[in-house]
């Protein structure tokens, strides 16, 4: 293996592993608004006892994210020094923002949410976590606006060999960055309401006493609500993304089809095996003009090929293959769809049930529903992979491609070294984080007399003290 290989699987191998904290930060967040909105309205202990469970797997997550996140950082000079040099005026931009903004925001009023139980009035503890999820999804936003930037740079000029920023307006304002953050904060709802509805189903499976069956049922009725309305969210910000990837980065999505020539009406495929090194078919199931009515909403519509496409960039780059991993982003891009399929179908089943109170009554669909949890993780990561390989062989599209940007001095060596260190640390992070959150998960639920005894408890022993 060769220093640009490995260095390639090293970040995606970190970048994926980070990503399945980040949108279950974002989810967890907006859930906790909800929950303890729902307890300064009503005055309802449930609601308070269930934003403090709920709220423990947060910070757990959240401190997860933290810890992954920090090696991204650290990748970009390690690794990629000379992606860094070339666009890091542009790049360096929206990253500090993140980090000096969003990040101390999110931090700070994390802790005051954390500590200001009892200690706040209700109102000011509640802005606190709405706080938390604004600043947890502006964190969101600055990353993508960066990574918006590799998919369709904007708002720079090339001098003295490198991408200087011109517009940061324009950074901010990239369509493509206006089509992504929908999509990741409704992936991001979804992933953290299938891990609620999921939990809650596997308590009310153990057949827990009174006072937990109401509060995992109203947990459950919570996560699925939400969970319905993440996914049909991600599925119609997702076709949006689609419609302006068509038309923006056709290649990407040609690929994602394995769309081999220009075809007017284009069909949608449902299963293809393919020759990929001749560009044919050898067995495809098609619908007849899907692609176009999927990228035009109509059914006629010029869908461009991988053949066609190709031979159009080497007229505008120069030599070189254009034509992304068509396997890879063909079948990512069909297990994400899948899963959002399933994600909807499932919480959908679920709410009905629950709202029918025969919820219960289904113990292998309460089974499903703690399976399920892994659903959406599986969703995010396939986006992304799509995302990420649909854009080959490019780093910044058009400007820098992924063999230029790697260290020079930087031996094949070294990169394997690290990549197996970060293999085994993430692999005793994963047992740790696994731990905890089935632990955190099993435990009795909060009571205000429980909180009250150890509250006395605490007094006596400061007052021996």
């Amino acid at each position: 293996m060769d220093a640009l290989l490995l260095a390639r699987l090293q970040f995606a191998s970190t970048i994926i592993y980070h990503f399945l904290f980040v949108p279950l930060t974002l989810g967890l967040s907006i859930l906790l608004v909800i929950m303890e909105t729902l307890y300064v309205r009503t005055g309802k202990e449930v609601y308070r006892n269930m934003t403090k469970f709920w709220g423990k797997m947060f910070l757990i997550n959240f401190a997860m994210g933290v810890v992954t996140g920090l090696v991204q950082e650290f990748q970009f000079g390690m690794n990629w020094s000379e992606y860094s040099r070339f666009v890091g005026d542009v790049f360096g931009a929206p990253l500090a923002v993140e980090a000096l903004l969003a990040f101390f925001m999110e931090s700070t009023f994390l802790g005051i949410w954390v500590f200001g139980w009892d200690r706040l009035p209700k109102k000011i503890h509640l802005a606190a976590i709405y706080l938390v999820a604004l600043a947890s999804h502006l964190s969101a936003f600055w990353i993508l606006s960066a990574n918006a930037f590799m998919q369709q740079p904007t708002g720079f000029v090339i001098r003295n060999g490198r991408a200087e920023m011109t517009n940061f307006f324009a950074l901010i304002t990239n369509g493509r960055l206006w089509v992504q953050f929908p999509h990741v904060v409704a992936g991001g709802l979804v992933t953290g309401a299938f891990f609620v509805a999921g939990i809650s189903a596997y308590r009310l499976l153990k057949k827990c006493d009174e006072h937990d069956t109401e509060f995992f049922t109203r947990s459950a009725r919570i996560g699925l609500t939400m969970a319905l309305i993440g996914g049909i969210a991600v599925s119609l910000f997702g076709h949006i993304q689609g419609q302006y990837s068509t038309v923006h980065t056709p290649m990407k999505m040609a690929a994602a089809e394995a769309l081999w020539n220009t075809e007017n009406p284009a069909p949608l495929s449902l299963f293809k095996v393919a020759n990929t090194q001749e560009h044919k078919d050898l067995f495809s199931i098609d619908i007849p003009a899907g692609l176009s009515f999927m990228s035009y909403n109509s059914f006629d519509g010029k869908v461009q090929g991988l053949n066609q496409l190709q031979a159009e960039y080497v007229k505008q780059y120069g030599p070189g293959n254009y034509i992304p991993p068509v396997f890879i982003t063909y079948w990512s891009f069909r297990v994400m769809v899948g899963a959002g399929m399933a994600m909807v179908a499932i919480a959908g089943l679920g709410l009905f049930l629950l709202n029918k109170r025969r919820f219960t009554q289904y113990p292998k669909l309460m089974m499903l529903m703690v399976a399920a949890i892994a659903v959406p993780f599986v969703a995010n990561t396939m986006g992304w992979i799509l995302t990420e390989m649909g854009r080959q062989p490019w780093l910044v599209f058009g400007v820098l491609k992924t063999d230029a940007g790697v260290s020079p001095n930087v031996s094949a060596g070294m990169i394997l070294f690290s990549l197996s260190a970060f293999i085994a640390v993430y692999a005793a992070l994963a047992v740790v984080d696994g731990w905890l959150l089935v632990r955190t998960a099993k435990q009795d639920v909060p009571t205000l007399e429980a909180e009250k005894a150890a509250s006395e408890e605490e007094n006596v022993l400061q007052g021996a003290y």
